[in-house]
């Protein structure tokens, strides 16, 4: 850390696999007081080991946030920055996504983000300073076919961040967005695991849902936009940046699938974009 840095407290929530654990690891590789946090705390006992706080955290849960909030702020005197990391991919065709699926979506990736800044902020604010780090997604732009439920989410978590980026800015909080492109962690792995039980029958998205699937598993490790991924830390290593920066960007794009993709829906009208995506998914129904 530079002689011009201070070290902070950083509250980052889903810590258990990908984006979250690698940001918990480089920020506190890099001196700041890290809590790293999770549903179960056990998936964290190797942070622990690394001398990391680790706390249990359920975004779905309101006792479980403020518990937590309360800890840190307790423990640290301050919460100086919130990363809202928690999150996951409902994958499926919308008509067939479960109102329970719908609203565990919602839950874990809009609500609990929305809350989670609700209770760090009365702290930050009381300071005149603090960063608030939503992670959202190229998806928050753009939407893949069979993703409509978690680009959805990802949508809501611009339009949150754009809102509170104006609203606090006068307490002298800073609001963050992180848009990663392709990222090789859990995620693909998840993106399957939750078609998988959508493929079954002949009903008339099945064929259509087994493809999405096999095109997500393929973006990930062959086919044109494989090499413009990233890992994890390149994520976390803008995070980095965007938590100790003297004047953060309001977003940060991350990896080249981002950047080309993004910039491939902005120049492109609806009925292009549309005509794009038939060449990767097939369209159900008599067009498919």
């Amino acid at each position: 850390m530079s002689s011009n840095e201070r070290a902070r407290s950083v509250l980052i929530t889903g810590c258990s696999t990908g984006i979250g654990r690698a940001t918990a690891i480089r920020l506190a590789k890099a001196g700041h007081r890290v809590t790293a946090t999770a549903r179960r705390k056990e998936v964290l006992a190797d942070l622990a080991a690394q001398g990391l706080r680790t706390l249990a955290l359920d975004v779905n849960d309101e006792a479980s946030m403020k518990a937590a909030v309360s800890a840190v702020e307790k423990a640290e005197g301050a919460i100086d920055v919130l990363v809202n990391n928690a999150g996951y991919s409902q994958s499926g065709a919308v008509e067939e996504v479960t109102p329970d699926q719908l609203r565990k979506q919602f839950d874990t990736n809009v609500f609990g983000l929305v809350r989670m800044c609700q209770l760090v902020l009365p702290g930050m604010r009381k300071r005149g300073s603090g960063r608030i780090v939503n992670i959202g997604s190229m998806g928050g732009v753009l939407t893949f076919p069979g993703g409509g439920v978690y680009h959805a989410t990802k949508h809501a978590v611009e339009a949150l961040s754009d809102a509170l980026r104006f609203e606090v800015g006068g307490f002298g909080v800073q609001v963050v967005l992180i848009q990663p492109g392709l990222i090789r962690t859990e995620f693909s792995a998840t993106v399957q695991e939750h078609m998988a039980g959508m493929m079954g029958g002949d009903g008339p998205y099945a064929a259509f849902n087994a493809n999405v699937a096999r095109a997500t598993a393929d973006a990930y490790v062959k086919g044109p936009l494989a090499p413009l991924g990233g890992e994890a830390d390149d994520v976390a290593r803008v995070i980095e940046k965007a938590i100790t920066a003297k004047c953060p960007k309001a977003r940060y794009r991350v990896t080249a699938s981002a950047t080309v993709l993004m910039t491939q829906r902005s120049l492109l009208p609806d009925w292009a974009w549309d005509g794009f995506l038939k060449t990767q998914f097939p369209q159900p129904g008599k067009a498919g």
